[in-house]
Order: structure tokens, then C-alpha cells, then sequence
């Protein structure tokens, strides 16, 4: 593993999410983006599968931490200045079941059917890779739902928006006027819960302020 100082102030990302660039220009941290292959054609870098068992902690920490891994792994193989690594995964939780991203409009209606006038819960792990050193932590959210018709339900699944989503939805988006109440993260649940994920980067030298 490289063991040199990281150059600059500025970090690579390892995700492809627009939300986590979103809020990352938000406060001011400079990035360049290492994306990471997600096509099963083309081939996968890091799978999202969820492991036999697995507790939704232990799979959204384990996911950020190996993005993250692997493209510290990159950096190292193409020789490319080396600067902290941000890598992070958000996934949605309900009755200890993790919901991910749905694959067509019935599994949406089926996932937001069953947040419906309920709270769930929802994890984004956030992980810096620098010098040989891995920082993370976990940001957990539970987020109440109104109860919502089969009329609202199937109009959000008709729009683009559910799905490339854990859970159905976005809170950025539409999805703003199903919720009641949240206890968390606004910005975790979009994906990159802010004040975490700074207080990990002061740790490797990068400061927003």
C-alpha cells in the first residue's frame, strides 16, 4: 500500500451519485471523481450484493469501506497523486430488511407501499482512505412517511426518480412531500451526511473552512 503523504487539498470521490457532488461543492470541498464500474456487462469493481445474514450496518459500512479500498488500490496502480479517498454507501432499512435500488416500477410500488405511513430508517457510511489509514462512520436516520394512496404512489413510480434509489425514493426530490418527520441527517439521506463526513476529512487534512 502507498505510504507517501497526500498531495494538494483536494480528494478523490468514489462514487458516481450527482447528490454526494452536490453537497460536496456545497461546503466547499474541492474533488475529482474516480468512479467505480456498476455495469454487469462491462464488470463490477465492488459488489453491492448483501451477504447471507448480514445486518444492515455491518453491509452499508462493508460496501463504503471496500469502494473505498479499491480505489485508494487505483490511485496506487495508475500512479496518480495521492489524496484522500471519500467512498460512501446509503442504504434504506425497514423491520431489519434492507430495500434497495428497485429494478422496474412494481418493486417501487412495492417498496414505497410498504414505507407508507411508517418510519424507517436510513444508514449512509461514509469511509476516507489516506496514507494507509481508513477513517469511517456510520450516520443512521429514521425518517417517518405520511401514509401515502395508491394514486401518490403510482404517479411518483411514473416519474424517473425512484429508481437509482435505495428505498424508492429522494429525499431532494419529489419525495419531499411524502415525509412527516425526520430524526438525523438531512443530508445523509440524500447521501453524504455533511457534518460527518467533515469532521473524516479534517482528520486527513482537508479542511472546508
Amino acid at each position: 500500500m502507498p505510504t507517501s503523504s497526500p498531495s494538494g487539498k483536494k480528494i478523490y470521490l468514489a462514487s458516481k451519485s450527482p447528490r454526494r457532488r452536490e453537497l460536496l461543492r456545497q461546503v466547499g470541498i474541492e474533488f475529482e471523481l474516480l468512479s467505480l464500474r456498476s455495469d454487469p456487462v462491462r464488470g463490477i469493481d465492488v459488489s453491492e450484493d448483501v451477504l447471507r445474514d448480514e445486518p444492515a450496518l455491518d453491509y452499508v459500512a462493508r460496501v463504503a469501506r471496500e469502494k473505498g479500498a479499491f480505489a485508494w488500490n487505483v490511485l496506487h496502480l495508475r500512479r496518480m497523486p495521492l489524496r484522500p479517498v471519500l467512498s460512501a454507501d446509503t442504504t434504506v432499512t425497514i423491520d431489519g430488511e434492507i430495500l434497495g435500488k428497485p429494478a422496474d416500477p412494481k418493486e417501487a410500488v412495492a417498496m414505497l407501499e410498504r414505507l407508507s405511513g411508517r418510519t424507517h430508517q436510513v444508514l449512509t457510511s461514509v469511509a476516507v482512505h489516506y496514507t494507509g489509514i481508513v477513517e469511517q462512520v456510520t450516520q443512521v436516520s429514521h425518517v417517518r412517511f405520511a401514509a401515502l394512496s395508491p394514486e401518490t404512489i403510482r404517479a411518483y413510480c411514473a416519474t424517473p426518480e425512484p429508481y437509482d434509489k435505495a428505498g424508492a425514493y429522494g429525499i431532494q426530490g419529489l419525495a419531499a412531500l411524502f415525509i412527516e418527520h425526520i430524526e438525523g441527517s438531512h443530508s445523509g439521506i440524500m447521501g453524504l451526511p455533511v457534518f460527518e463526513t467533515a469532521r473524516l476529512l479534517q482528520k486527513a487534512g482537508i479542511g472546508a473552512l
